[in-house]
């Protein structure tokens, strides 16, 4: 195939540049830390802040924590459902314009999120919200075999990822001035958090109307008119399932992916908290650490993806978590209240972290056997990421509770970037040898 034109690219990534603010202000920065101080007692020198939620007392991070949890379960439970229903309807782009209106919607309704007193809407906003944006990526990452040729996916899927940080970094500046003179606008600091939050719903929805208005409606693929949509995807799931069983290469890698990505996504959503909680960074400080990242992120994923192109995709992705393995072991090492320690560690960071991810995807597009069920194939690599990102996010939650210590979690991080390091290589391994016969 051929990569579609240069106006149907553009659509494509220009949606990265509208959901990605949800993933820096509501999953990275500013959400996380105006939770952990609405839900807070005020005072800096309490190790653990608790909240009681549903009868039950939990430390106010872990719970933060096992909310996205569950909602990446949902995303994992309902992903093959509704890939089985776009892909048999050929109405990707329909779903797409779906979730993105629920997540927008949902983080708009986060501004009357106002702390313990009504916690329970600001968690189920939080969540509808998670569930809009990761199961509209189900249908975005889907459309990447189908508009770039194998030899183009991974400069494509690069060129999206470092739009969606420049978009996202646009408006956390916007948001920034909010957050550190809401005197200008005569409002508290609270109040700009939840501004920023209507700010995230308004963008994402609005520039995704520009991706989606340019964005092919989808081919139906062929299926049997006599099954069940309700069934169909998780048929089509384990269908999925018994060709990858006999792609040697493909299983190993889905297999690496599952365990590297439990650390990816955990450092994703963890890392202001840590930073704030465990580090005792100052907000001013954070700001400017999320910052480092956003910048540093463009260029890594343009580098690593030019790292790809000159010694392969496997190879390039063994070098990037070994990377993260020692930034997990630097970030558990850091000392509490050193600011440039931390820009340092946000800098490294940044660079692998839009980089794995955009590889991570267009290697599986590369691996995958050609096939008109993008979506379900898409759908199978989401439910391996959402499935690592429960057993991440809740693994990283449920060692705080029990040693009252955040950086005991980060070591269990590290484990999951050498698993998934050590499967790589046999990854590798079974690709060359391959190769050979």
């Amino acid at each position: 195939m051929q990569t579609a034109n240069k106006k149907v690219i553009n659509a494509w990534a220009m949606y990265d540049w509208a959901n990605s603010v949800y993933n820096l202000v509501i999953t990275s920065t500013i959400f996380p830390a105006y939770f952990e101080s609405v839900t807070g007692d005020g005072n800096e020198d309490t190790l653990t802040d608790k909240v009681t939620f549903l009868g039950r007392e939990f430390v106010n991070t872990s719970l933060y924590n096992y909310t996205l949890a569950v909602a990446f379960l949902l995303v994992a439970i309902f992903a093959p459902l509704l890939s089985s229903i776009a892909d048999y309807q050929g109405s990707k782009k329909k779903f797409l314009f779906f979730f993105c209106t629920v997540g927008s919607v949902a983080c708009t309704i986060l501004f009357f999120f106002t702390g313990k007193e009504n916690l329970g809407l600001g968690l189920s906003a939080m969540l509808i919200a998670c569930l809009g944006y990761w199961s509209s990526l189900v249908f975005y990452n889907s459309y990447l075999p189908e508009i770039a040729s194998e030899e183009d996916r991974d400069r494509v899927s690069a060129k999206g990822f470092a739009r969606g940080y420049v978009g996202s970094m646009i408006l956390q500046l916007i948001c920034f001035v909010f957050i550190l003179k809401p005197e200008l606008f005569g409002i508290t600091t609270g109040y700009a958090s939840r501004v920023c939050f209507v700010l995230v719903g308004i963008w994402w929805w609005g520039f995704a109307q520009l991706s989606l208005s340019r964005l092919p409606k989808g081919t139906p693929a062929v299926r049997d008119h006599s099954r069940s949509l309700i069934s169909g995807g998780y048929v089509e799931l384990r269908k999925v399932w018994n060709q990858v069983k006999h792609i040697p290469v493909l299983k190993r890698y889905l297999a690496s992916f599952f365990f590297y990505n439990m650390g990816v996504q955990t450092v994703m959503l963890v890392a202001t908290l840590y930073g704030k909680t465990e580090l005792g960074i100052p907000t001013t400080n954070l700001i400017i650490a999320i910052l480092i990242i956003q910048l540093i992120a463009i260029p890594g994923a343009y580098t690593i993806s030019a790292l790809s192109a000159k010694i392969g995709n496997l190879q390039a992705l063994i070098t990037v978590v070994v990377i993260w393995i020692v930034l997990c072991y630097v970030g558990y090492l850091l000392p509490k209240g050193n600011a440039e320690a931390f820009y340092g560690l946000a800098a490294g960071v940044g660079f692998v972290m839009g980089g794995i991810q955009a590889l991570s995807r267009s290697t599986y597009s590369k691996l995958m056997p050609a096939t008109k069920d993008t979506t379900s194939f898409f759908s199978f690599f989401d439910v391996t990421e959402k499935i690592a990102a429960v057993v991440g996010i809740v693994s990283f939650g449920y060692i705080i509770e029990l040693s009252g210590s955040q950086r005991n979690s980060v070591l269990a991080l590290m484990v999951f970037f050498i698993i998934g390091l050590i499967l790589l290589v046999f990854t590798l391994q079974k690709q060359l040898h391959s190769t050979k016969s």
